[in-house]
């Protein structure tokens, strides 16, 4: 091989055969490709994708080596390091309310009793096993259950007027639970429970977050109304279960944030089967494929399903996530890749999609106990 056929350009065309299959373009196209140097026979590069949870990460690596190879006869050490930035969403990156968050993703559900908020704290724990800085925002202000979820004890406390969110297995959290009695029933109307939403999340310093994840309140109410349609949100998430009921109300769900022009990222399908341990029979005690089902018929991602299993219960009440308290179970597998195909969502909407306008709610001020 002549020394002259080893160089940056004949590189570049042999990287443009490789092809994200999420975004559609390839990488070259993309800006991935960066810090490109040849020194010799050798060549190295760095990948720069838009998240640290892409699945197709390893495969994006072997094809890039694999395309140089069978491009350029003669290359002998090929090194590639693979990075990721994430892309912030064109609206959030205006707005005020939340400087340093790139993506704001909305977990919510038709009904209760789904397991929404189980699915909620082991994505927002699975993303930031995988390197992204990750927030949850527990807005279901009429019954917020975060807190016990990740086994927090501790309340915010204040710098400079701001809020201080609770960090624990590395996710940032504030809740609505942390502001009151918690044997004290919140009784508050629509408009005061919406302005006490985004007067929450104004006063907080969330500082530099990948994703930030809204626990919703389950249904279509003032709360989801007002959050959609005054923070900028990526998108939304549905969690389901496969039952007519569950997957029913989801439709709901569904509309509601494509009447406010918020991208669904995709469906989840919540408690979908049991799993015996003992013998392996499986089980589908709520029926099966709602989800996948709601999905198709409403044009959204299906993201996966995930089975019932004791741990995911034992995990919510003792505070410690399946992926973290058994990371090597079905379930957990399940949860991380689905958060990876969450990911890649998140990337696809954030380079293709506009900013949206918003509405404004009426603001409360609310009080961190035991802060002058």
């Amino acid at each position: 091989m002549s020394d002259h056929t080893l160089n940056e350009e004949a590189v570049l065309a042999a990287l443009r055969r490789v092809v994200d299959p999420d975004l559609r373009k390839d990488i070259v196209t993309l800006n991935f490709v960066k810090d490109l140097k040849i020194d010799g026979h050798d060549v190295s590069f760095r990948i720069e994708l838009t998240t640290p949870a892409c699945p197709v990460r390893d495969q994006l690596k072997d094809q890039a080596v694999q395309a140089i190879r069978e491009t350029i006869p003669g290359v002998n050490e090929i090194h590639v390091e693979m990075s990721s930035t994430v892309v912030a969403h064109a609206s959030a990156q205006r707005a005020a309310i939340l400087p340093g968050v790139k993506n704001t993703i909305a977990i919510a559900s038709g009904k209760g009793g789904v397991g929404k908020s189980a699915v909620t704290v082991n994505l927002a724990v699975a993303l930031a096993q995988e390197g992204a800085n990750v927030g949850i925002v527990d807005v279901d202000v009429y019954g917020p259950t975060i807190p016990t979820m990740l086994g927090v004890t501790d309340r915010p406390k204040v710098h400079h007027q701001k809020i201080i969110p609770v960090e624990k297995h590395g996710i940032k959290l504030m809740s609505i639970g942390f502001l009151v009695d918690p044997n004290t029933a919140i009784i508050w109307r629509g408009p005061l429970a919406s302005g006490a939403v985004k007067q929450f999340l104004s006063d907080v310093d969330w500082g530099e977050l990948d994703y930030l994840l809204f626990d919703m309140p389950p249904g279509t109410g003032d709360v989801q109304l007002t959050l959609v349609q005054t923070i900028p949100l990526t998108g939304a998430v549905i969690v389901t279960t496969p039952q007519d009921v569950s997957f029913n109300v989801a439709r709901r769900g569904i509309v509601m944030f494509q009447k406010v022009n918020v991208p669904v990222l995709g469906v989840i399908e919540n408690m979908s089967y049991f799993l015996c341990s003992n013998c392996g029979h499986r089980e589908d005690i709520f029926g099966h494929g709602g989800g996948k089902l709601i999905a198709e018929e409403m044009g959204a991602p299906f993201l996966g399903e995930i089975p019932i299993h004791i741990s995911m219960r034992i995990g919510g009440d003792t505070g410690n996530p399946i992926v973290i308290s058994d990371p090597e179970s079905e379930q957990s597998k399940i949860i991380r890749e689905i958060a990876r195909k969450l990911a890649a969502q998140v990337s696809i909407r954030d380079m293709t999609m506009e900013a949206e306008p918003s509405i404004h709610a009426p603001l409360v001020h609310l009080n961190v106990p035991g802060q002058s």
